[in-house]
């Protein structure tokens, strides 16, 4: 029997989207930094730096090689990450 209250079961990774996907001048609202250790430096970083739940960021453009780095605007800061860290910011 369906059950709509669980309907969302079964979606997973599949329908996260990260920073490093967003598309030039796309915004997007961040839903967390991956944490991939208890004591992570580069999160730890990021969160620092404003990259937190509730935040507006835009993509504004990227490196010709790879979108390696990446710079993106967080209220009126601009901030170069490279790929690998936009990875670790989940975005809605």
């Amino acid at each position: 029997m369906y059950n709509e209250n669980h309907s969302h079961l079964g979606l997973g990774a599949m329908d996260k989207k990260y920073l490093s996907d967003l598309k030039l001048g796309q915004e997007a609202k961040i839903l967390g930094v991956i944490q991939h250790s208890a004591n992570d430096a580069i999160a730890r970083r990021l969160r620092d730096l404003g990259f937190i739940e509730g935040e507006e960021v835009k993509l504004i453009t990227f490196g010709p090689i790879g979108k390696d780095p990446l710079l993106v605007q967080i209220g009126f800061t601009r901030f170069a990450l490279r790929a690998s860290e936009a990875n670790r910011v989940e975005v809605q």
